[in-house]
């Protein structure tokens, strides 16, 4: 099998594995925080090592697929090399040391670390390598003006949620208090808000099914999970603020 067929099928293994992660969202939650369940997803690790090796695939992969390139590199994947690297020296290196207290099913950083190699190999060899070739001339077309918006304004609102959840709890604290402030004033999960509107932006960037993968697997995700935040939050706090929608301000 050649490297493109093996490209074309592992591109459409990820949109399987989002639609099976969707069904399975609907009888269980990825046993992470809140829903942690070691009773059937086996031993845990520390929160901040668990997300450094889960997320290390991303930033290293890329990069091998960027060293390993056959072609020289336009500097409009020279702009994407930038856009991916910016955000995962944050999630690889700093996310992971924000202080928290919580711990991570070995199962999940397992099935994070398999799905973030594949992404990292799919975008990178498509960009460097399988797709087409972006040079100067692509900082000016519009999917890439507008992916790059997007991009930038879905990172700097899942970053700043996040952060606003890490000053929740006081050194020791385990507790759950309402997130109040930035993104929670219009819905529950504005750093999963964030996270979509970036990888939304990715792919309109990219113009690339290799993008789509990840955006896909991230919303069958975070979509179900925001609304099960959502009613957890209201079923355990009478004063959480009504206003607030799931995910999507004012609509839903």
């Amino acid at each position: 099998m050649d490297e493109a067929r093996f490209f074309e099928l592992l591109t459409w293994a990820m949109f399987v594995a989002a639609a099976g992660a969707l069904v399975w969202s609907r009888f269980a939650t990825a046993p992470y925080g809140r829903y942690a369940r070691p009773w059937w997803s086996g031993p845990d690790l520390p929160s901040r090592r668990a997300w450094f090796l889960m997320e290390l695939p991303q930033p290293v992969g890329f990069l091998t697929c960027f060293v390993l390139r056959d072609r020289p590199a336009g500097t409009g994947a020279l702009a994407l090399l930038g856009m991916w690297m910016f955000h995962y020296v944050y999630r690889t290196l700093i996310y992971p040391f924000i202080p928290r207290a919580s711990t991570m099913s070995l199962s999940v950083v397992a099935m994070g670390f398999g799905l973030n190699a594949g992404f990292s190999y799919l975008n990178g060899r498509w960009l460097f390598a399988l797709g087409p070739d972006r040079g100067a001339e692509w900082l000016c077309d519009p999917r890439f003006l507008g992916g790059a918006a997007l991009f930038l304004g879905g990172w700097a609102l899942a970053v700043s949620s996040d952060l606003i959840l890490r000053r929740l709890r006081r050194p020791g604290e385990r507790g759950y208090r309402i997130p109040r402030g930035g993104g929670f004033r219009f819905v529950t999960a504005p750093n999963y808000l964030g996270e979509l509107t970036m990888w939304t932006g990715w792919t309109l960037a990219t113009w690339s099914l290799a993008g789509a993968t990840i955006l896909a697997v991230s919303a069958a995700n975070l979509v179900p999970r925001a609304a099960r935040n959502h009613r957890w939050y209201r079923e355990r706090f009478p004063d959480y603020p009504a206003e607030r929608r799931r995910l999507l301000p004012w609509i839903w």
